[in-house]
């Protein structure tokens, strides 16, 4: 069904209702009707199904020309647009809720994102597509915005700041696809006018300090108070168990403990990252001590693993969930992590482990290692990937081969190559200070360092701009 078959068919059915319901009379204060007819007429419910008609109907078209997994993952962005349309609606009949309440409310939105969040594991086929279109579902958190204290960024930018999110598998589609198939480029493109200007411009016309609660309404129903469920699964980025939940042990970003503000009040601080780093002096460090080896004893490490801004982070894990991915998760100054009972069927996510090493002995899917610091990672091998994602100061080695290795918003980042995986792909995004190591021509030959470049020089010529990385010195 063409974008026109669909709208026409959207404003037949809008004006057999308002037929209906001109039945009826208007009440008082200028509503027809009664529950959903009420509000159904509302300019901003009319204004997102002018939004799901325009721009989600063109993503629509386009994905049923590729069929497959792209036709999927849309189906589930339409679930997930569809859950928000009728829980903007329920908002205009309902009085705030508290944390809890708001959890349960906004639970349908949030199944609709783990299903898409799920499609993503262990980097199946057009994974660019489905990691792009489950990121960018994330931007329907805005309506979860409660006020200046909730953690959240305001509506219009928290819906930027998550496309943002999206944008870097979205982009890997269009290089990929640029000159094979131009209905991948197109979908690509209507993705992301879904959301700039599609989802931005309706938030800025009609909720830009977020959603309007009903002042006279019923109340939400609190959440049951049970044990949290498990997060849903989603390499390469961390899982969400719930872009909603109040509580949740196994959700990729800080564990909370006071509900939905106290997630984004530590995502947005930045203290996971910088407060867990340790302030080392001269008169500390073994080099300058005689009393000292290399070994720290169960004393010293007992007293670091107490520091506060630890256990801020959650509990550590190593573990795997639903047989088919590894997790590890918030270890600190752990030198002999160890995987050896791993298949090519099964994914690891490292997420933030601090001043670690970790030994995976046999090939797996895909590795990806996620917010970690001074971390280190030993590999045999992957079927599909490595990826490094906002990291600092990280070593990684690949003992077999690695068909990609991605380092996305990474500072620091030692890469270890085998011969088996020189004729692999190293794709660098928003990162610095990348060296390559690379093995000599032979045994006894030292390693080969490469830096790869962070500047590159644009000169317009010839009608386009031609690229070149700025040279180093000692490079």
């Amino acid at each position: 069904m063409s974008v026109e078959e669909k709208l026409i068919q959207r404003l037949e059915s809008a004006v057999t209702r308002l037929e209906a319901l001109s039945a009826t009379g208007f009440r008082s204060g200028g509503s027809v009707g009664t529950g959903d007819d009420t509000v159904v007429l509302d300019p901003s419910i009319i204004a997102f199904d002018d939004l799901r008609s325009e721009f989600l109907g063109k993503v629509t078209t386009v994905a049923e020309k590729i069929g497959g997994k792209v036709l999927d993952i849309t189906k589930i962005v339409e679930k997930a647009f569809s859950a928000q349309r009728e829980l903007l609606i329920k908002i205009k009949e309902t009085k705030k809720p508290d944390n809890s309440g708001l959890v349960e409310f906004l639970k349908p939105l949030n199944d609709a994102i783990n299903q898409a969040t799920t499609m993503t594991e262990g980097r199946p086929d057009f994974f660019n597509h489905l990691k792009s279109a489950a990121d960018s579902l994330s931007a329907l958190a805005w309506i979860a915005y409660t006020g200046k204290d909730c953690g959240l960024s305001m509506p219009i930018a928290h819906v930027e700041e998550s496309w943002q999110m999206a944008e870097f598998y979205n982009n890997k589609i269009l290089v990929e696809f640029k000159n094979k198939d131009a209905n991948h480029v197109e979908w690509a493109k209507a993705l992301k006018e879904l959301y700039l200007p599609g989802l931005r411009d309706y938030v800025k016309s009609h909720y830009p300090l977020g959603p309007v609660w009903s002042a006279t309404g019923k109340a939400a129903v609190s959440a049951p108070s049970k044990a949290p469920s498990p997060s849903a699964p989603a390499p390469p980025a961390p899982p969400p168990a719930s872009l909603f939940s109040s509580e949740s042990p196994q959700a990729s970003s800080s564990r909370p403990k006071q509900g939905m503000a106290a997630v984004f009040d530590e995502i947005n601080s930045g203290k996971p990252v910088t407060s867990g780093l340790r302030k080392v002096t001269d008169d500390m460090k073994a080099k300058n001590r005689a009393d000292r080896t290399g070994v720290v004893n169960a004393g010293e490490k007992e007293a670091r693993m107490s520091s506060p801004c630890i256990s801020k982070t959650g509990p550590a894990k190593l573990e795997l969930q639903m047989g088919r991915k590894w997790v590890v998760e918030n270890q600190v100054g752990e030198k002999n992590l160890v995987i050896d009972d791993c298949d090519a069927k099964q994914s690891v996510y490292v997420y933030g482990c601090k001043n670690s090493v970790l030994q995976i002995k046999g090939k797996v899917n895909n590795i990806t290692i996620d917010k970690c610091t001074k971390m280190g990672v030993v590999f045999a091998g992957v079927v599909a990937a490595c990826e490094v994602v906002n990291c600092n100061g990280v070593e990684v080695q690949c003992q077999g081969s690695a068909p990609t290795i991605s380092v996305d918003n990474t500072t620091g980042c030692q890469l270890y190559l085998s011969k088996d995986s020189l004729g692999g792909s190293i794709t660098t995004a928003k990162s610095s200070e990348i060296n390559v190591m690379v093995p000599g021509a032979g045994p006894d030959d030292d390693w080969g360092e490469h830096a790869l470049p962070q500047q590159y020089a644009h000169v317009y010529k010839d009608g386009h701009f031609v690229t070149t990385p700025v040279s180093h010195s000692g490079a």
